[in-house]
């Protein structure tokens, strides 16, 4: 993955202003296409299969005018009259009335109707309109709720008081405050202390800026076709935001470091997005990954809430990826910090590793980079003071039990109130103080109790009862006796007498453990009713739903969390091949997570600091937060480990010191972690003043989520359980190696990729090996071929194909060097495999039955696209296995394109296969005879035949068991100007060649075999 995104990264560097132009392009697309097709968030917190979304369902079907959304329009009169009055029930009865003829209403039930359940307070002051639109909140149209309040006005005018709730009156607008706004001013500060520089410090919140407005353009564009959550598009600006700035952070960081010690601009682009962009796509996938999981939990519009989040992810990925090299590649030498200052200084600090060679940089001596190139010179600047970050790490490894007690008692008491974590959807009650929403929801708690705010509907099947009546009247009375009930309305079919609703109005409000446990009684009650009335019931209305969906939320959340936790200890074992780090990450982890919840719980239900932090009301936290704060917390806690522990590995790789490893590791990834995390702590508490219900609690978690894994965990208990555990932080049992795929967070594939290319660089032939080391192969082999030639390849077959199919890029060497048509190997085998094509002469697999036109133009059409095909590239094929026929003796007839392959002798077949090798256009072609006839040649026309097959620009390599015995004079007339020369593997190698003509036969093949 190093290596793609090197070559990634100098593409954009260097093609910098046609990526920028591609972004801005991408989006004023989307951005334009979501605000044409006027996409608008809404809520839809319904969980498909569920009781009381089945029991929604079915009246949709059966009594639609009691299925669709519903309002309620709260009517309070002036000071000193009565709604009883004869005027203000007049006026009240006629709007009531006229609601009924407004577009899209079902029914209006006026408080003053026989089907009114305690619509008029008991004081008389206020009086309740339900009003039932005819589909669901989502589908009610704008127009209709201003119709209503048009409606509404009308006794405004008369002096009464108006508020109006339910859920298609929920707020479901998105805009940023000042305080959001506050949280990047924040950034950039945090941005201008790490780097030093307004330009460098402008540039990762450029690039956060573009990737959230693609992902809101995303969000907006999704929202025209399908359900978004109000929620969803501030989530996704607030993980967008956090991340694009993180993770520009990140590579801007190495490639600024990498400029202080004298790389060059480009070379410094490409490697940070190599090797930091490589940890930016494993902490961006992790995340995505965890966001994505939420789409098995089963419920629509977490989902929803998931993919967005994830989708600007995915764009602060991509951003970070492409445009900001771009970007890097327009400023050039800008970035590059000024000799002496401290960016400089802390840059060429982190580089020394230690004290080793520090006064040679401090008085400016030549700084190698890392490319093996000549050594650039660093800027003469002082020896830099231990930052802040090794004093830390010092006090931390002096006395590394002490922090861990310290750390997991401090964690372990804020997650105590996590115990009595509480979950429910929002209500009214989580609205901001003055809407329209949340006076209604007061004044109806105030004059009728906070149970009216949540009414729970009981629907019965009546289709079994002959006495629908009577009981339609029992089945209440039941209801009314259920503890916790406060009234039940009476029973009102439909008009079909199919289907009747119960209106049951609890004592409590609607998001209180008391009202999920009445529903749990009233589901209990079903048994009974039915063998008592034959009437099957349901628990539905929006209280039911909303517990329900709570209900299977919090039935996830362990599952749910095992599933990350899991996913973490493998990812991280992958990454760096230990078992006690991902262990140790993992428990991190969970007390990260443990930390937030507790303090979520202490300030959101149970008050605590509540107004400091502009909490209007108190009550249970919103259902999705626990697996939605899971989902993201992982992800971020996996950045903070890999960019910290990586560092720790590699040093520990190259020294073997594990206590060194943690300090060295420590301070060099320190710096960084710090401004991320401050970064994202401050854009995430950003949302929490002035953000909506939801928002404040799930800004609030994540922001004391990151602070608490950042600082605490991955900065205090990491070193710490590192230093205890020594050497044994790295141990990976044998088997467990060999089944975990190797992650190459570090890059240090494309250090040997880098080291390959660059020696490959210096060859000149078309294949180059020293000191090759072949699996199964013996060796070491060490050879020269130059372009154009043919090389005799001798040793047993299996050696011989072992060796081919490592020349070819279809296996990896495991010792010594090999570069192939300017391609170091194995690093490059991709493009050496399409380049190099392989043909076995002892293979049976070819269809006798096939012509040898049809074989030669079927490989000649997968070889090349159809507009540069040659129609007459069979026949020139044909005749050149025909001239090498006849040049070989033997009295062999020629061949044409009507001939089977099946006809053909086994010299004809041979130079027929060979010629199909040739015609994928490859410029060289390994060819081996096998174990079969030619296989042991007593002369060299073979080899000469095989030579005349190719272009005299195609490098050939032919494996034979052994060379032929004829000099090599006596064939330099058959194969031209073709040098010709002897690679042999086998085990007691003598250096030869087959010289022609034209061409000292000691430099044929250079560097034989030894």
């Amino acid at each position: 993955m190093a290596t793609l995104l090197y070559r990634i990264g100098r593409f954009a560097y260097r093609r910098a202003w046609y990526v920028v132009i591609g972004w801005v392009l991408v989006l004023g697309a989307i951005l334009g296409g979501g605000l044409a097709l006027g996409g608008q968030t809404q809520e839809s917190f319904t969980i498909p299969g569920t009781e009381s979304q089945q029991a929604i369902d079915k009246l949709d079907t059966l009594f639609p005018q009691a299925a669709g959304a519903g309002a309620t329009m709260v009517v309070s009169a002036p000071d000193g009259q009565n709604v009883n009055d004869d005027p203000v029930k007049q006026e009240i009865s006629d709007v009531a009335d006229g609601i009924t003829d407004l577009d899209q209403v079902a029914s209006v039930v006026s408080p003053y109707s026989e089907y009114a359940t305690d619509a008029i307070s008991e004081d008389g002051t206020t009086a309740l309109i339900k009003v039932q639109f005819d589909g669901p909140a989502t589908d009610v149209k704008d127009s209709s709720l201003d119709a209503l309040e048009d409606a509404g006005q009308k006794l405004v005018d008369e002096g009464l008081t108006v508020s109006y709730t339910g859920e298609v009156f929920q707020s479901t607008g998105f805009g940023l405050t000042i305080t959001e706004v506050f949280g990047v001013v924040f950034a950039f500060v945090v941005l201008l202390v790490t780097f030093g520089s307004l330009l460098t410090a402008g540039l990762p919140l450029l690039s956060a800026l573009i990737g959230v407005g693609v992902a809101m353009g995303g969000i907006t564009l999704a929202a025209a076709f399908t359900t978004v959550s109000s929620t969803a598009p501030t989530l996704a600006v607030m993980i967008g935001l956090a991340v694009g700035i993180d993770y520009a952070l990140f590579i801007l960081s190495r490639h600024r470091t990498q400029l202080a010690l004298g790389m060059d601009p480009e070379e410094s682009a490409a490697r940070s997005v190599a090797t930091a962009g490589a940890a930016v796509v494993f902490a961006g996938l992790t995340v995505i990954i965890a966001l994505l999981g939420l789409l098995v939990v089963g419920i629509p519009f977490l989902s929803v809430m998931g993919v967005a989040a994830a989708f600007a992810v995915l764009a602060a990925v991509c951003i970070a990826m492409t445009l900001l090299p771009a970007i890097m590649g327009i400023a050039r030498g800008k970035l590059v910090p000024k000799a002496g200052s401290r960016a400089a200084r802390r840059a060429i600090a982190a580089n020394e590793h230690g004290h080793e060679d520090a006064e040679g940089r401090a008085s400016g001596a030549p700084v190698s980079n890392s490319s093996g190139d000549a050594p650039a010179a660093a800027p003469a600047t002082k020896r830099a003071k231990p930052s802040l970050g090794g004093r830390w790490v010092a006090l931390v490894m002096k006395a590394p039990i002490v922090f861990i007690v310290l750390v997991v008692g401090l964690l372990g008491a804020a997650s105590i109130p996590a115990a009595s974590l509480d979950l429910n959807l929002p209500t009214a009650a989580s609205q901001p103080e003055g809407s329209t929403t949340r006076t209604a929801y007061d004044t109806i708690a105030e004059k009728f109790g906070e149970g009216s705010n949540g009414t729970v509907v009981v629907v019965a099947d009546i289709t079994q009862t002959t006495d629908i009546q009577n009981d339609l009247a029992g089945i209440r009375s039941d209801l009314e006796a259920v503890d916790g009930v406060a009234s039940v309305g009476q029973g009102l079919p439909d008009q079909t007498l199919d289907t009747a609703i119960f209106q049951v109005v609890p004592t409590t409000a609607p998001d209180s453990p008391e009202t999920k446990e009445l529903v749990q009684r009233l589901r209990d009650l079903k048994g009974e009713i039915e063998d008592q009335y034959d009437v099957p019931i349901t628990v539905s209305g929006q209280t039911a739903v909303a517990i329900d969906v709570s209900t299977q939320l919090t039935n996830a959340l362990l599952p749910f969390g095992v599933l990350v936790v899991g996913l973490s200890i493998i990812l991280l074992a992958m990454v760096f091949r230990s078992i006690a780090v991902p262990i140790k990450a993992a428990l991190g982890f969970l007390l990260t997570v443990g930390a937030s919840f507790g303090v979520t719980v202490a300030v959101f239900q149970d008050g605590f600091a509540a107004d400091l932090l502009n909490v209007e009301s108190t009550g249970p936290i919103i259902s999705f937060l626990p697996i939605l704060l899971m989902a993201i917390l992982f992800g971020l806690a996996m950045d903070y480990e890999v960019f910290l522990v990586s560092g720790m590995r590699e040093e520990f790789v190259k020294t073997g010191d594990a206590r060194r490893a943690v300090r060295i590791g420590f301070q060099n990834g320190a710096r960084v972690v710090t401004a991320a995390a401050l970064i994202m702590f401050f854009v995430f508490f950003a949302f929490v003043p002035e953000g909506e219900g939801p928002i404040k609690a799930i800004a609030l978690a994540l922001a004391v989520g990151v602070f608490v894994d950042a600082f605490l965990v991955r900065m205090t208990l990491v070193p710490a359980v590192m230093t205890l555990l020594g050497r044994h932080a790295w141990y990976l049992p044998r088997w467990l190696g060999r089944i975990l795929p190797n992650v190459d967070v570090e890059g240090e594939s494309l250090r040997e990729h880098l080291d390959e290319a660059s020696w490959a660089s210096k060859q000149s032939a078309a294949i180059d090996a020293s000191e090759l080391v072949v699996d199964g192969a013996g060796g070491p082999h060490s050879f020269s071929v130059p372009a154009g030639s043919l090389a005799v390849v001798t040793g047993d077959t299996a050696t011989r194909r072992l060796v081919g199919a490592a020349i070819a890029g279809r296996i990896a060497p495991s010792v010594g060097r090999l570069q192939v048509l300017g391609h170091g190997l194995p690093s490059e085998s991709g493009d050496v495999a399409r380049r190099v094509t392989l043909v076995d002469l002892d293979s049976r697999r070819l269809d006798s039955t096939v012509t040898v036109g049809d074989a030669l133009n079927e490989r000649l059409a997968l070889g090349s696209p159809w507009f540069r095909r040659d129609k007459h590239a069979a026949s020139r094929l044909v005749g050149r296995v025909n001239s090498s026929l006849a040049a070989a003796g033997g009295g062999e007839a020629p061949i044409d394109v009507h001939r089977t392959l099946g006809e053909l002798s086994p010299l004809a077949l041979s130079l027929v296969t060979v010629a199909l090798g040739v015609a994928d256009g490859a410029p060289l072609v390994v060819v081996d005879a096998g174990d079969g006839e030619f296989a042991h040649p007593s002369g060299t026309a073979f080899v000469a035949a095989v030579a005349g097959i190719a272009d005299p620009g195609t490098t050939l390599l032919l494996g034979l068991s052994a060379a032929p015995a004829a000099h090599a004079s006596s064939v330099g007339t058959a194969l031209g100007d073709r040098m010709l020369g002897r690679i042999d593997l086998g085990s007691h190698p003598s250096p030869s060649s087959l010289g022609t003509a034209s061409a000292d036969p000691a430099s044929a093949v250079k560097g034989l075999s030894r």
